[in-house]
This record gives C-alpha cells, sequence and structure tokens, in this order.
C-alpha cells in the first residue's frame, strides 16, 4: 500500500487537474501536470488517463511488497473555460516541482485558485455587446445595425448568466439564448426598413459559438487523446444544434405569421 504522505501527494496533484479540466485545458495539459506533480515528490510510477468525465490516476511506491493503487476523481458539473485560472495553475505546477512548497501549503495555493472570481457582470456584458457589433459589422451589417446587435448581445447575454445560476444544461441554454436574439433582432427590424436582422442574430451568436471547444477538439485529436477529442467534438455539435433550432424555430414561427424575413 501507498504510504499517507504519497496519498496527499496524489489527492494535490488529481486536484490540480481537476481544476484544469473544469476550466478548458487540453486532455494532455491535465495528464503531464498530475505526472509531473507526482513525479516531483517521488513517487515512482505514475500512469494518468484522463477524459472530459473523469481524471483515472494509478501510482506505485515502488517496494516489491507494495500494491498498485488506483484513485479515480469524476469530473461533473460542466466544464467552462478560464484561462485565467489555467495559466495559475500551470505557474503552481512549476513553483511545486521546482521548489520546496509543501503539500499543505500547495493545497492552500489551488483552492485560492479555485476562489479567484470572475469578470464583473457589466464587464462580461460590455465584452459580449462589443463582440456582436464587431460580427455584424464583419458579417455585411451597417453602423445602425451594429448599435441595435450591442443591445441585443448585452440583453441575451444577461439572460445566458442568468440561466447559468440555475446549472442549465447547455443544449437548453444555447436554445433559449439564440431563440432570444432572433426574437429580438427580428422586433427590431420589423418596424424600420433597411435594418438587416440576419447580421444582428449572427453578431450576437457568434458569443456562443464554442471556439475554445473546437480548439480543444483539434488539439487533442492532433495529441492523439481520441476519447477526449470525440467528446468535446459532441459537444461542439450539440452546442451548435441548439443555437440553430432556437434561430430557426423563431424564424419559422415569425415567417407563419406573416412576418417579413
Amino acid at each position: 500500500m501507498i504510504d499517507k504522505k504519497q496519498k496527499s501527494i496524489l489527492l494535490l496533484a488529481v486536484r490540480a487537474g481537476e481544476l484544469l479540466m473544469k476550466n478548458g485545458a487540453e486532455t494532455y495539459r491535465v495528464e503531464d501536470t498530475i505526472e509531473r506533480i507526482c513525479k516531483a515528490c517521488k513517487v515512482p510510477y505514475v500512469e494518468v488517463f484522463a477524459t472530459q468525465t473523469g481524471i483515472f490516476v494509478t501510482i506505485d511506491s515502488g517496494r516489491e511488497d507494495s500494491d498498485v493503487f488506483t484513485y479515480v476523481r469524476r469530473i461533473s458539473g460542466g466544464n467552462s473555460t478560464d484561462l485565467k485560472k489555467v495559466s495559475e495553475i500551470n505557474k503552481f505546477s512549476r513553483e511545486f516541482t521546482t521548489s520546496d512548497m509543501s503539500i499543505e501549503e500547495g493545497s492552500r495555493r489551488l483552492e485560492e485558485i479555485h476562489g479567484i472570481k470572475p469578470l464583473s457582470i457589466p464587464l462580461q456584458l460590455a465584452g459580449a455587446a462589443m463582440i456582436s457589433a464587431f460580427f455584424c459589422l464583419l458579417f455585411e451589417g451597417g453602423l445602425i445595425d451594429a448599435l441595435c446587435a450591442v443591445l441585443i448581445g448585452a440583453i441575451s447575454y444577461a439572460i445566458s448568466l442568468l440561466l447559468a445560476k440555475h446549472a442549465l444544461n447547455y443544449f437548453m441554454k444555447g436554445f433559449i439564448c439564440s431563440a432570444i436574439a432572433c426574437i429580438l433582432s427580428l422586433l427590431v427590424c420589423a418596424p424600420f426598413h433597411g435594418l438587416q436582422y440576419h447580421s444582428m442574430l449572427i453578431g450576437v451568436l457568434m458569443i456562443y459559438v464554442p471556439g475554445g471547444a473546437i480548439t480543444l477538439c483539434i488539439r487533442d485529436f492532433l495529441a492523439g487523446h481520441m476519447v477526449s477529442g470525440l467528446a468535446k467534438m459532441a459537444e461542439v455539435f450539440i452546442i451548435a444544434i441548439s443555437l440553430a433550432t432556437g434561430a430557426g424555430i423563431v424564424l419559422s414561427i415569425w415567417n407563419s405569421l406573416g412576418g417579413v424575413i
């Protein structure tokens, strides 16, 4: 059996891997971080297998009479993207493996990183509004269209933040936000001629396009992590379908009621 110290090291390493996975890190980065932390603490044998829903770690103390110890940590609650936390954990792992930082100090540091608060809501709404306006202009929208996209993007993203507090799954979240963005775009354009609802709508929907997940999917495939790559690909497709379904249903209803598209 492994000793108490090795078990503490294992728990610390898996906690670091869990935080990386939940905040949008690549699978190979999760596995490498766990392995480095364990080997830095003189654990002779470490084998790590990480997926989007779980981390499996096997260690051995190296003694002839020892047994192999396997630990499983389920990743639940959905993943998000917080590159600041990923960067801080990378920095922590480098410090831990190159200094005499204790396990207790390392655990406290990880919990401090976990407790880092996201950007303030007004700043998030401002970012969503700017993204909506930029992509509206990129997709041939005019200046007035972009100004409308600013308002629609802020409202839609505010609703997405509200839905996130209720732990709604990402399919329903994407569906509702897409439908609301489509409704607002159509209502804004209905009384005015010359406005382009499709430019506004595309600009707002770009907020929800899972660019980070697409990048992780490709990087995992290139690194040979096929299971994680397929899991991310499935997530990307589900989000894309939710966005298309929400907007498509609203447009179909609008058209059937005699609205001008």
